[in-house]
């Protein structure tokens, strides 16, 4: 099977206190340290789970400059087959609907049975899978959290309302959003990183995708950020001590003066 797995860089929110820009228009980026989008690690790892249950390759892709290949080493150290960086200047600026485009054009250049992203990775809007998979005409679940390959389709589980699960069977090729948890990624060493330095990672831009220019890029982008703000304060919780029954009539007694009874 062919997997193709997009992958993103982003800040590590584990390594670094976000905070505004001077500008009051973009988080300070200046002095972040990045890593591998967290959903879209886990989606790499079920792509080598089910490569090395039933054969194939696994691709990944981002897009993004030079500074992205860090994480496109990684994950051929963690054991990917081929990485690939799609990169040109007439993609900065490009909204969800433009990167899934971009992915669109890159996907028709190869043979893909089954495409991976992470759940959510463009600003938490959670749109280019499913957007991917509508360019594609490709069946899509979103929120995936289990995957089974029987008779060249997939038996897939996802995650809804209440920690329940919906079975689908879903007809190959599709596109797939994977949920944290679906498994463990496994660890990836400084040792695994070297030994993958020198791969060539090839660099394919709009020209040779063949990306419509028009449909790409700030200027296309139908979504813009134009602010960002750190939200106000607000008082703390009040917690309650008493006994079940004490505790009951307290909450009736504040919902109540708040005028939520009739």
């Amino acid at each position: 099977m062919e997997i193709l797995v997009c992958v993103r860089r982003v800040p590590d929110t584990s390594e670094n206190e976000i905070g505004l820009n001077a500008a009051g228009n973009d988080i300070e980026r200046d002095e972040l340290v990045y890593s591998v989008n967290e959903p879209d690690n886990y989606a790499v790892e079920e792509a080598l789970q089910i490569r090395d249950r039933i054969g194939g390759n696994v691709t990944v892709v981002t897009i993004g400059s030079e500074d992205d290949e860090e994480i496109l080493r990684r994950e051929l150290a963690m054991g990917a087959n081929t990485a690939v960086l799609l990169w040109d200047e007439a993609f900065r600026g490009s909204d969800g609907r433009g990167v899934a485009t971009i992915l669109k054009d890159f996907v028709k250049k190869g043979h893909y049975d089954l495409i991976l992203t992470g759940v959510q990775a463009d600003d938490g809007a959670a749109q280019v899978g499913g957007m991917l998979a509508a360019m594609l005409d490709y069946p899509f679940a979103s929120l995936v959290n289990s995957i089974t390959v029987e008779d060249g389709k997939l038996k897939v589980s996802r995650e809804i309302e209440g920690g329940n699960r919906e079975m689908n069977e879903i007809d190959l090729p599709c596109v797939l959003s994977i949920q944290t948890g679906i498994n463990e990624p496994r660890y990836v060493g400084m040792r695994g990183i070297r030994q993958v330095a020198s791969v060539p990672i090839p660099t394919l831009g709009i020209a040779e995708l063949g990306v419509d220019k028009t449909a790409v890029g700030k200027a296309a982008a139908k979504v813009q950020r134009v602010d960002y703000f750190v939200p106000a304060l607000s008082k703390g919780a009040e917690m309650l001590h008493g006994s079940r029954e004490e505790n009951a009539s307290k909450v009736l007694e504040l919902v109540a003066a708040k005028g939520g009874l009739k």
